[in-house]
């Protein structure tokens, strides 16, 4: 039978001339680092060979948190090509949060960084896990040392499309985090069909300038230019003059909004900079109009909006181009995350599940061969995150307008009743983004005696500028039905978010629960 194993796919893909560039990073002290595609070939099997050494068992997990280095991918790609289950956690988690990730996970090895090792390695023993190694930023650590003792040859492990490749822990605004199942079919089947709809094509080269812990670093990046065979300019971590010097050799990039707010404050930032990239991809967090246009006008080149989960990978895009064979004969359209992807589904339903007609704001719900098998050993959970008839309640709340452009005006847990009427803040943090002097803002639900829940806007003036929060809400007054219009309004410096740029709305209820009581 054919193997499945995705390492196999993104290997079939490595171009014939192995001697290729295919990395150009940079070690922690500036010096120019090269990798060809053989480097990549050969490094993996030498890992993927130390790994099998092991002895595991079938389905082993390799749970990891370790600083952004090339040898961090080789040691995911290794993984796959090895068949066990790799498991990357956020760089920043601390002791608590590992105790609680290794003990779910029970993975049979750890990989931690060297100065970590001490406090990560006592919790990873006293939880089983006979292996722990370390893998430094510069190339350092016993991974390497114990993988540069095998052979660079390695034939990877037979996988059908159903089996396991990774678990990516969801951040867990509410409750616990829940590690999302994923398949080499998942993953595969996500990366083939973007490679098609973002026109990959020979001679891209993309600047990777994102986390490896996530769905956006670790799988779109990573796989769309792996099954391409182009190059990466790889950077261990995001610098906007960095990037924006690269891009005269480059033609991709991929960023969340914040990426492209702070290349936007650099002067060097032209259009003549930007002439020869070809696509410029947002995702992870929501895309400001104002960014939006702002890089239309500034590069000339406008930003391909994306919507995907951790469960799922991606599910919708703009458009790349006219493509008459997807029926996108559209724009990219700010303020929406386009069409549902080839091969998936995507509806709006209400509480009770019945589907909604177009224009109407219900439940986001998606199938397809890219959504996930489940959470690790959580099955009530992963039954209840299922419709009756199969299909993924992401959590999402948008509306489908009559060209087919989806677009996500917040998430259920977000939704605001008050006095038994439906508040989306997306809808009037746009109304209030497009105020006078205001950067950006943040509506949250919170407590109150008389309506059961009212709204609190959080304000971020522009530098330089002074934004009143009673005259916000004055503002709305003009433009919103009562009930939608927010009790009070602060001003702050900045809001609170997570590593890949998404506000952390739960720490702002938090902060302004007790306001009413």
């Amino acid at each position: 039978m054919s193997n499945e194993n995705l390492f196999s796919a993104l290997r079939a893909a490595f171009p014939e001339q192995l001697d290729d560039i295919a990395i150009e990073a940079a070690s922690p002290r500036g010096e120019a680092l090269h990798y060809t595609w053989r480097d990549i070939d050969r490094a993996s099997a030498r890992i993927a060979n130390m790994l099998a050494s092991l002895n595991l068992p079938e389905g082993s997990r390799v749970a990891v948190q370790v600083e952004k280095s090339v040898e961090a991918m080789l040691l995911y790609l290794a993984t796959l090509r090895a068949g066990y289950v790799f498991l990357p956690l956020n760089t920043a988690y601390q002791s608590a949060e590992i105790e609680y990730f290794i003990g779910n996970a029970e993975p049979a090895v750890v990989v931690c960084t060297p100065g970590n090792f001490g406090w990560v390695s006592k919790i990873a023993f006293t939880s089983g896990t006979q292996h722990v190694f370390t893998l430094g930023e510069d190339r350092d650590g016993s991974l390497l040392e114990r993988a540069a003792h095998f052979g660079d040859e390695h034939k990877a492990a037979q996988r059908r499309a159903d089996d396991l490749a990774a678990i990516l822990y969801t951040s867990g605004t509410t409750g616990r985090s829940k590690g999302a199942m994923l398949s080499h079919g998942n993953l595969l089947s996500n990366a083939a069909m973007l490679k098609d709809y973002w026109g990959w094509k020979k001679g891209d080269v993309l600047i990777h300038a994102l986390p490896i812990f996530h769905v956006h670093g670790l799988f779109v990046a990573i796989h769309g230019a792996l099954i391409n065979g182009s190059k990466m300019i790889w950077m261990s971590r995001f610098d906007p003059k960095a990037v924006i010097a690269a891009m005269p050799r480059a033609t991709v990039f991929m960023g969340v909004p914040t990426l492209y707010v702070r290349m936007l404050a650099e002067p060097s930032l032209t259009r003549e900079q930007a002439r020869n990239m070809r696509l410029f991809i947002a995702g992870s967090a929501p895309l400001l109009i104002e960014t939006f246009r702002e890089w239309q006008d500034r590069t000339g080149s406008t930003i391909l909006e994306r919507y995907g989960m951790s469960e799922t990978i991606m599910l919708t895009s703009n458009p790349y181009s006219a493509d008459e064979r997807y029926g996108n004969q559209d724009e990219r359209r700010g303020g929406t995350v386009g069409f549902p992807l080839p091969e998936v589904g995507l509806r709006v339903v209400d509480d009770a599940g019945k589907e909604l007609p177009t224009g109407e704001i219900g439940n986001i719900q998606v199938r397809g061969p890219n959504v996930f098998k489940g959470y690790w050993r959580m099955p009530e959970k992963t039954r209840e995150e299922f419709s009756s008839d199969g299909w993924f309640k992401t959590g999402d709340v948008g509306e489908v307008d009559e060209r087919g452009y989806v677009s996500i005006v917040g998430r259920s847990k977000d939704l605001i009743i008050s006095g038994g009427y439906n508040v989306y803040p997306a809808e009037i943090e746009g109304y209030v983004n497009e105020m006078p002097g205001v950067a950006e803002s943040a509506l949250v639900g919170v407590p109150h005696p008389d309506f059961g829940e009212v709204g609190v806007a959080v304000v971020i003036p522009k530098p330089g500028a002074r934004v009143d929060g009673d005259a916000v809400i004055a503002g709305l007054k003009s433009q919103l039905a009562n009930f939608k219009i927010p009790k009070r309004c602060f001003v702050a410096t900045e809001l609170p978010r997570n590593t890949m740029g998404k506000v952390q709305k739960n720490l702002l209820r938090d902060q302004y629960k007790g306001l009413f009581a």
